[in-house]
């Protein structure tokens, strides 16, 4: 079983690493749900030994993206793929919460040779079962996904149907609150593939100048090492 864990920072890479990581989902703001990473921090991932997987996602808020943030995702596939990092993470919505076939199709060609994960852009569909095989002509080889609710551990019956559908098809991999404590209820109930998660503790708080003129990030934690290995070895059993 694959263990994925999303970082945003250089630290955060290295922890995730040292924590015993299978592959990496690279992402900047994951207090924004993760963003698209900076150039830097892609660069200093493709040097590292295990596979990344890099998010494209060129704005926060919902997933429901116009021609201009198309062009931007082009552009941040390309250098990806010129980077070298193993693939990208990828989703789009229509505004009633379906996938954005004729989008995501779009975003599927331009990552050819990537390897592509649908991101979590899936828990808004209203049809999890029409979804993953959605997911599956397009050429996704994972899906990340909560099971359509806030957690994973809250959206077991979701996620036991994906795996169903999705019968070795496609990876399904639980991620939202995915730790330690909460990693054995959900794979009791569901043989998943993946297991996505930050391995997150509190991060440093901002100084207090830095905080006075409101450069900091309340909701901001920070990778740990420690974590990511109590992770692992769950996984091992």
């Amino acid at each position: 079983m694959l263990l994925e864990i999303c970082v945003d920072d250089a630290r955060g890479l290295a922890a995730a690493i040292d924590g015993g990581a299978d592959r990496i989902e690279l992402c900047s703001a994951l207090e924004l749900g993760g963003l698209t990473p900076t150039p830097g921090l892609i660069a200093l991932a493709a040097k590292a030994k295990i596979p990344t997987r890099a998010m494209v996602r060129p704005r926060p808020g919902d997933f429901v993206f116009d021609a201009a943030d198309l062009d931007a995702m082009l552009g941040d596939i390309a250098a990806i793929r010129a980077a070298g990092l193993e693939g990208v993470v990828v989703g789009a919505s229509q505004p009633d919460g379906n996938l954005d076939t004729e989008m995501l199709r779009v975003l599927v060609a331009a990552s050819a040779g990537l390897c592509l994960t649908l991101h979590r852009a899936f828990d808004l569909v209203p049809d999890f079962a029409r979804a993953v095989e959605q997911a599956v002509e397009l050429g996704f080889d994972t899906i990340l996904t909560s099971g359509g609710a806030r957690t994973a551990a809250e959206g077991l019956d979701n996620l036991a149907l994906a795996h169903q559908v999705a019968a070795g098809r496609i990876a399904i991999m639980a991620g939202s609150g995915v730790n330690a404590r909460t990693a054995p209820a959900i794979l009791a109930r569901v043989n998943l593939e993946a297991l996505h998660g930050s391995g997150s503790g509190p991060a440093q708080p901002a100084s207090a100048p830095a905080a006075r003129l409101g450069f900091d990030s309340p909701s901001r934690k920070a990778t740990s090492s420690d974590n990511v290995r109590a992770m692992k070895a769950l996984m091992r059993g």
